[in-house]
């Protein structure tokens, strides 16, 4: 899993994909603290990449839902 992805791939995938590697990025966090603790963690600074990606698309995730209210309210 690459941590570095840019936003604009991350918008164009549905909210189920986004979904999907929300999970996979918290797994792989609960990995690195882990490894981090027993004291196997070669790369610390991969925590603080990973941490990062899930806010992005987490926020990614929050404007999809904004936009589609917005555009179900313009419907009507």
């Amino acid at each position: 899993m690459d941590a570095s992805v840019k936003p604009e791939k991350l918008r164009e995938l549905t909210s189920e994909e986004i979904a999907g590697k929300v999970k996979e990025y918290k797994t792989e966090l609960f990995n690195l603290r882990f490894q981090n603790a027993v004291g196997h963690l070669k790369n610390t600074s991969r925590i603080r990449e990973v941490r990062k990606t899930i806010a992005r698309l987490l926020t990614i995730a929050s404007e999809k839902v904004v936009t589609e209210k917005k555009e179900a309210a313009n419907a009507e």
